[in-house]
């Protein structure tokens, strides 16, 4: 605090605005600062399943429409989704997920084994859409979804829908059973035209959750220079030395992957130790839907009755 007296009043001014003009500028430099460390020091996990996402992210979806299972899953792979082109308020209807792969793909299992692709799936729906309970479910759509657990992303987030990971050889095809919303109950719900965004997986990822590398990847060298030896141990493990100018290098390679260096070569940095492993990856796509109001149906009927009964 400044006191100031009747004779120094000008004075106590000039203080108050050098003081004002100070806070200001710190208040400036460390606002840069903090948005310096944001962009400089990551603050996301990278998350692979749908339960690394719900824990690590508010909404799937970025800013940019990137789902963020691509995070973990880096490879790129086709998916498709078949959804009506619109729906009447408070109906049942589904929404078939495609997720495509060759036949006899087999991946690197956590332990090194190979074992079948698993797959996964999310579905972004509009506000007011979400999973259609099992009461409504008529008897084929029951059967379809047997056996698939779908869950809503969130309590906060009932409109977005995932899946997984389960086995992929009888989930290439995943059904969505959707039951949409009713505007005349929910006054933030209109009879207009909405997007649906969808991503679908296959197989494991390539970084894990706390950001390291999982064995479904290409282990890359970390220094320049002659590899010495190519040592594997009863896990199935290699170790790869490499003699550089700092000195001796072991690279730890996981089991399951296939070393692609022999004594004697010579590798650059970041050259790959291993052949690449991974045969799934992940895809998005999206449709629309039209929320159809059901009092247009009848009048464009009634519209249609009348031109034949005119005719």
């Amino acid at each position: 605090n400044i006191l100031c007296s009747n004779l120094d009043v000008n004075f106590c001014i000039k203080r108050l605005k050098m003081k004002n003009i100070f806070t200001k500028k710190f208040n400036i430099i460390l606002g840069s600062l903090m948005a310096l460390v944001t962009v400089l020091v990551p603050s996301e996990k990278c998350s692979a399943f749908p339960v690394y996402a719900q824990q690590a992210y508010e909404s799937p979806r970025e800013a940019t429409g990137r789902i963020v299972c691509a995070n973990c899953h880096l490879a790129q792979k086709p998916v498709a989704i078949e959804a009506p082109t619109s729906v009447l308020p408070d109906t049942v209807f589904e929404a078939v997920v495609k997720i495509p792969y060759d036949d006899g793909l087999k991946q690197v299992q956590g332990n090194g084994t190979k074992g079948g692709l698993n797959v996964g799936s999310i579905v972004i729906l509009p506000e007011g859409f979400k999973l259609a309970p099992k009461d409504r479910l008529s008897a084929e759509l029951k059967a379809k979804t047997k056996g698939v657990y779908i869950q809503p992303y969130s309590d906060q987030k009932p409109n977005i829908l995932v899946v997984g990971p389960i086995g992929g050889d009888n989930h290439r095809e995943i059904t969505f059973p959707i039951q949409s919303p009713n505007p005349e109950n929910d006054k933030g719900i209109y009879y207009i035209k909405y997007p649906i965004y969808v991503g679908g997986n296959r197989g494991r990822g390539q970084v894990n959750p706390n950001g390291e590398k999982t064995n479904n990847t290409v282990y890359t060298s970390s220094s320049a220079g002659k590899v010495q030896s190519v040592s594997k141990d009863d896990k199935g493990r290699y170790v790869v030395s490499i003699k550089s100018e700092n000195g001796d290098v072991n690279e730890q390679i996981p089991a399951g992957l296939e070393v692609s260096v022999r004594q004697g070569d010579f590798v650059k940095v970041d050259q790959p130790l291993t052949y690449d492993p991974n045969v799934g990856g992940f895809g998005q796509n999206e449709t629309e839907i039209v929320l159809q109001n059901p009092n247009r149906v009848i009048g464009l009927l009634v519209f249609f009755f009348s031109v034949v009964i005119s005719q």
